[in-house]
């Protein structure tokens, strides 16, 4: 009697462990099956979301294979169970134990928003509205109203922020966006105001702000900058006026077409700089940092005026002889063109 006991519980034991080594080459199996995706994909997980639910919304999508191994995964791999709010990205040829791995680690997807410099604050408003990433906040919010939710004195924005690519996880909202922006336009601007030229015209950050974003939409030739630069403290320091076609344009606002007329130099605005003296009120689009730097070291020359060469650069003159001379070769080269 013992024996036959002893045998059915040998067999019991061999039965389980049968049992168990099946169960868990099938959970294995399941944990290994290569995703079905030919191309990265993004996968959210919401607040709440288990691993269960996790598993059930990729069999649905047709990631992976049904299988009933799918309940028993947090048991035979607990370390499995802990995924992570969140939108990550899932790389073609993962297996499911990868995706799930990298639910648990919380290593959201980077989604990026890049603007380029000399662009202006109501482009960046659209491109944030258009962003599907981004949580949209700034709706139907008048630039006053947005300037005091980011705590700035100005009213108006324009050049307050710097013009990079900037990496953000999905759900960030388009305010934070600005927030960072707006801080890295702060510090860059606070390091280049302690490090300027001593004796310059430009009483504040601000002013140096704003001259530096007429140099960035005067020339996009990284060697230039400085030398535009100087042009504009020489006639400031000369209290001549800046003359400077991309404050003309600013100025017009949606009236511009893309031409300049005489007229267009003549008429009176805030920023037209054939009118005013000085700077304009505000800088005219976002610079870059480079022209932050020309701004406050811009380089030791005697030139007052430059127009296009025609050749994506600027010739430079310290007459007013040598600069007609100089737009007269322009014109004759455009002419022959």
């Amino acid at each position: 009697m013992i024996k036959k006991l002893v045998s059915l519980l040998f067999t019991l034991l061999a039965l389980a462990a049968v049992g168990y080594f099946y169960v868990t080459k099938q959970v294995e199996d399941y944990l290994t099956q290569p995703l079905g995706i030919e191309t990265k994909q993004l996968f959210t997980v919401n607040a709440g979301t288990s691993l269960n639910s996790a598993l059930t919304q990729m069999t649905r999508q047709e990631w992976i294979t049904h299988s009933f191994a799918a309940k028993l995964v947090r048991r035979f791999h607990p370390e499995l169970v802990q995924i992570k709010k969140g939108t990550y990205q899932v790389e073609p040829q993962s297996t499911l134990r990868d995706a799930l791995n990298l639910l648990v680690s919380g290593k959201e997807h980077q989604f990026a928003i890049t603007f380029v410099e000399g662009s202006r604050f109501n482009e960046w408003l659209a491109m944030l509205a258009h962003d599907e990433q981004l949580e949209h906040t700034l709706a139907g919010k008048s630039e006053a109203e947005i300037a005091q939710l980011l705590g700035v004195e100005q009213k108006k924005l324009e050049g307050l922020f710097l013009a990079e690519t900037y990496h953000f996880t999905k759900g960030t909202s388009d305010l934070d966006i600005l927030k960072r922006a707006h801080a890295k336009l702060e510090a860059i601007l606070d390091s280049a105001w302690q490090q300027r030229q001593p004796d310059l015209p430009l009483k504040s950050p601000y002013e140096a702000l704003i001259l530096a974003s007429i140099i960035e939409k005067e020339t996009a030739v990284e060697e230039e900058r400085t030398r535009v630069a100087s042009v504009f403290v020489n006639r400031l320091n000369k209290r001549m006026r800046l003359q400077t076609d991309p404050t003309v344009i600013y100025g017009m606002g949606e009236s511009y077409d893309g031409n300049i007329r005489r007229k267009d130099l003549r008429t009176a605005t805030p920023y037209n700089t054939y009118v005013i003296n000085g700077l304009p009120p505000t800088p005219i689009a976002m610079p870059g940092e480079a022209s932050i730097a020309a701004a406050l070291n811009p380089e030791q020359s005697a030139y007052l005026y430059f127009v296009a060469s025609g050749n994506g650069g600027h010739v430079f003159s310290k007459s007013l002889t040598e600069h007609n001379r100089a737009v007269r070769a322009y014109l004759k080269q455009l002419r022959q063109q």
